[in-house]
């Protein structure tokens, strides 16, 4: 293993967190194909929690995340979906997703201690162009 690839190792999640990410990406594509772009992000996420129920994937939705400066909390955050406390996940029905989205992300994550989170954009004629893949380095 060379250096590069030893920095990769390091910043990846693990196997058992990148099939987890896998699942809910697969039931995002369920939900997709069925209701396509044009609804509101908050019918995505409905439908969303269905899929995931019926995969029996462990979710929190609308969980409320503490936001600290310096030790102390300042004010509260709101992640769409904590994922088997261990995945951000991130809904949006806009017509990109553009750098803030993924900034609002990485604070996400700190705040959860989670290292990996998905922005899933369900606005996209096909899915896959919609779904960033966040990592905490």
């Amino acid at each position: 293993m060379n250096r590069r690839d030893a920095e990769s190792a390091e910043t990846e999640p693990d196997e058992e967190l990148n099939a987890l990410a896998g699942r809910v990406i697969g039931a995002a594509i369920a939900v997709h194909r069925v209701l396509g772009p044009g609804y509101l992000e908050s019918v995505y996420e409905q439908a969303l929690a269905i899929e995931l129920e019926a995969q029996s994937v462990p979710v929190a939705r609308q969980e409320t995340i503490a936001v600290t400066y310096r030790g102390r909390q300042v004010g509260e955050g709101r992640v769409d979906f904590l994922v088997h406390a261990k995945l951000v996940l991130e809904l949006k029905a806009v017509d990109r997703l553009a750098p803030i989205h993924r900034a609002q992300m990485i604070s996400y994550l700190k705040s959860t201690g989670c290292r990996l989170g998905l922005l899933i954009n369900f606005n996209e004629r096909t899915l896959s162009e919609g779904i960033w893949r966040v990592v905490l380095s």
